[in-house]
C-alpha cells in the first residue's frame, strides 16, 4: 500500500536533502588546497614544457633538451648524483652498522654529531668548506696544510662537489638503514654465529642482504637530494664552471628572466623525470626478492674486540674532521675584519655579527621575512597536517590517497623545480582576484606549503599510529562533532607530535634556499639565498657571520626538540634514537 500511495496523484513522497556532513567539507577543502599548490603547478610546469605556446610542440622542447650545454649539465649531474650517492652509501651503512650492532660507546653522542650537518643549511655547509680550505684555515694552519695564497681551491671541482654531497647525504642514508637493521631479529645473527661467522661474514652474509630495502631506499633519498641540492652545487659549481642541470635552470633565470620560462620548464621536466626514474629503479632493486623477516628482539651486537678503540677512534676523528674543521674555518672567517686574514687579537671583530643583525639593511629584512613566512608554514601546515594524517590514518579513500601522493610528489622532487612551477602558476593574475602574487612574499609561502607538508606529516602519522581509536569512537557515539573530537580527544594526544612537527619544519623553512632561490626579488628576500648573495658579492666575511649566525638557530632549535623527546613519537626527531 505504501508503494501504491507513493504513486498515486497528489502525493508526493518528500525527498531528503543531501546533506554535506563536516568531514567531507573538510576532506574536499583539503583536496582543493592539496590541487592548488601542488598538482596545478606540476601540471603547469608540464604543459609549458611540451606546449609552449598552447599546443602540443614536442620538437620546441627537444631542441632545447639536445644543446650541447644542456647535455654536458644533464651528465655532469648524474655524474656527481651518482658518485656522491655511492660516498653516502658507504658512509651511512659503517655509521649505521657500528651504532646499531656494535659495543662502541657514547653512541647517542656521536649519532647527534653524524646527524647535525644535515640539520645545517647546504649553503652554509659549503661556505664553511671553502673557507676551511683558505689559506687562512684556523685548523690547517695549526699543521701546516693551509694552501698558499692563489693557489686553486680543491673543493672548486667536480670532485669537491661529489665529496661535499656525500658527507651532507649519509646522514640520510644512515636514517634508513639504522631502521632496517634495527627490524632484524637478534636469532638470525645467532644462528650466523652458531655456524662459526666471524664479524665480517655476519655483515656480508646476513645484516647487508636482509637490510637491502633500506639500503636501496637510503640511496634513492641520497641521490635526489643530490641531484637537486641547490646550495653546494652553486657554490662549489659556478666558480668552477661546471654546470649541472640546477645551475642551468638558476643561471637561466638570472639571464633571461621570465622569458625563459619554457626553456627552464623543459629542464625542470628532464630533472624530475630523473629523479622519478631514481625512485622508480631503487623501488625495483629493493624488491626483486622477499627479506622479509619477523621483527622482534634486541638487535645482536657485534664486540669490536682489539679493534674497539682503534674503530672509536677513526669514528670520532671523522666528526671531527666534518664538524670541527669546516666550523671552526667559519666562525674565524666570521670574526676577523677582512677575508684572508688569519685570527687574531689585532683583527679579532664582532662588526659582521652588528652588521648582520643591526645596520645591513637586507639582511635584518631576510631575517625578518623568514621568520614571519616561516611562522605562517609552521601554523597552518600543523594544522593541516592534523586534519589530513587523520583521514590517512583513520579515513583511507582514493582521493585521500591521492592528497598523499601529491604532497609527497611535491617532496620529493628537487626544489628548484616547484620554484619553476610556482612562478609559472603564479606569474599571471589570480582568477577573480585581478593580481598576481609573483614577486611577493605569498609566492614564497605558498611554495613553502607545498614543499614542507609532506615533512609536517610524518610526526603525525607516527602519532596517530600510537594512539588508541576507542576514545575517538566514544566521543562520536556520544554525539561530538568532528571538529569537537579533533579539538578535544586528537588534539591533546597528538600535542606532542605537532609539536615536533612543527619545529622540524621551522628548522627547515627557515634556513630554505632550493625553493626560494627563485623566488625571492629585491622586495621579498629570505634569509636561505642571501649566503649565495653575499658571497657572490665578495661579501665572505658577513656571509660567514650570517652562516654561523643560521647554525645557532639550528642548534637551539634542535635544543627544544630534544626537550620533548620523551613525549614524541619514535623516529619523529632524526637526531635521537
Amino acid at each position: 500500500m505504501a508503494d501504491i500511495a507513493a504513486i498515486m496523484p497528489g502525493e508526493r513522497r518528500p525527498v531528503p536533502a543531501f546533506r554535506l556532513g563536516p568531514e567531507t567539507l573538510v576532506l574536499g577543502i583539503l583536496a582543493i588546497f592539496v590541487a592548488m599548490i601542488s598538482l596545478a603547478p606540476l601540471g603547469r610546469l608540464a604543459l609549458t614544457a611540451i606546449a609552449p605556446e598552447g599546443s602540443l610542440d614536442l620538437a620546441s622542447a627537444w631542441r632545447v633538451l639536445t644543446r650541447p650545454r644542456v647535455f654536458t649539465a644533464a651528465v655532469n649531474s648524474l655524474y656527481v648524483a651518482l658518485a656522491s650517492t655511492l660516498l653516502a652509501v658507504m658512509l651511512g651503512g659503517i655509521a649505521a652498522l657500528l651504532t646499531v650492532h656494535s659495543n662502541m660507546r657514547f653512541k647517542a653522542a656521536w649519532v647527534f654529531g653524524f646527524v647535525l650537518p644535515l640539520m645545517i643549511p647546504p649553503q652554509v655547509t659549503a661556505l664553511a668548506w671553502v673557507q676551511a680550505f683558505s689559506p687562512t684555515s684556523p685548523v690547517l694552519s695549526l699543521f701546516g696544510l693551509a694552501l698558499t695564497p692563489g693557489a686553486r681551491h680543491p673543493l672548486f671541482s667536480a670532485g669537491g662537489i661529489i665529496f661535499l654531497l656525500g658527507i651532507y647525504n649519509a646522514p640520510l642514508v644512515f636514517l634508513t638503514v639504522r631502521a632496517a637493521l634495527r627490524r632484524l631479529p637478534a636469532n638470525l645473527s645467532e644462528a650466523a654465529r652458531a655456524s662459526g661467522a666471524g664479524n665480517v661474514q655476519l655483515i656480508f652474509t646476513v645484516l647487508l642482504p636482509l637490510a637491502r630495502s633500506g639500503i636501496f631506499a637510503g640511496a634513492a633519498i641520497a641521490f635526489v637530494s643530490a641531484i637537486g641540492n641547490f646550495g653546494i652545487q652553486a657554490m662549489l659549481g659556478i666558480p668552477a664552471r661546471f654546470p649541472t642541470l640546477i645551475t642551468l635552470i638558476y643561471q637561466q633565470l638570472n639571464s633571461y628572466g621570465p622569458s625563459g620560462l619554457s626553456d627552464m620548464a623543459s629542464l625542470s621536466l628532464l630533472l624530475s623525470l630523473i629523479t622519478v626514474l631514481a625512485l622508480g629503479l631503487s623501488s625495483w632493486l629493493g624488491g626483486r626478492s622477499d627479506v622479509r623477516v619477523e621483527e622482534g628482539g634486541r638487535p645482536a651486537r657485534m664486540s669490536l674486540g682489539r679493534w674497539k678503540t682503534p674503530v672509536e677512534a677513526i669514528a670520532w676523528l671523522y666528526l671531527a674532521a666534518t664538524l670541527l674543521l669546516p666550523l671552526s674555518a667559519l666562525v674565524a672567517t666570521s670574526l676577523v675584519k677582512g677575508f684572508g686574514q688569519k685570527l687574531g687579537w689585532d683583527t679579532l671583530t664582532l662588526a659582521n655579527y652588528a652588521n648582520a643583525l643591526f645596520h645591513h639593511a637586507s639582511i635584518r629584512n631576510a631575517f625578518a621575512t623568514s621568520f614571519l613566512l616561516t611562522v605562517l608554514a609552521v601554523v597552518l601546515l600543523s594544522v593541516i597536517s592534523l586534519v589530513l594524517a587523520y583521514f590517512i590514518s583513520w579515513k583511507k579513500s582514493p582521493v585521500v590517497r591521492l592528497i598523499q601522493m601529491a604532497a609527497e610528489l611535491s617532496y620529493v622532487l628537487p626544489g628548484i623545480i616547484l620554484g619553476v612551477a610556482m612562478i609559472l602558476f603564479f606569474l599571471r593574475p589570480l582568477p577573480l582576484l585581478g593580481f598576481s602574487i609573483y614577486g611577493t612574499v605569498w609566492i614564497i609561502l605558498a611554495a613553502y606549503l607545498s614543499n614542507f607538508l609532506a615533512l609536517a606529516l610524518r610526526p603525525m602519522l607516527g602519532g596517530f599510529a600510537q594512539i588508541d581509536r576507542s576514545l575517538e569512537d566514544a566521543a562520536r557515539v556520544a554525539g561530538a562533532g568532528f571538529f569537537q573530537r579533533m579539538r578535544d580527544i586528537i588534539l591533546p594526544m597528538l600535542a606532542p607530535a605537532v609539536i615536533a612537527g612543527g619545529i622540524i619544519v621551522f628548522m627547515s623553512a627557515l634556513n630554505e634556499i632550493q625553493v626560494s632561490i627563485l623566488l625571492v626579488s629585491s622586495s621579498a628576500r629570505t634569509i636561505g639565498p642571501m649566503i649565495v648573495f653575499l658571497e657572490e658579492g665578495g661579501s665572505s666575511t658577513l656571509a660567514a657571520a650570517v652562516g654561523c649566525l643560521m647554525i645557532l638557530i639550528v642548534l637551539a632549535l634542535m635544543g627544544i626538540a630534544s626537550l620533548f623527546a620523551t613525549r614524541l613519537p619514535k623516529g619523529a626527531l632524526p637526531w635521537r634514537d
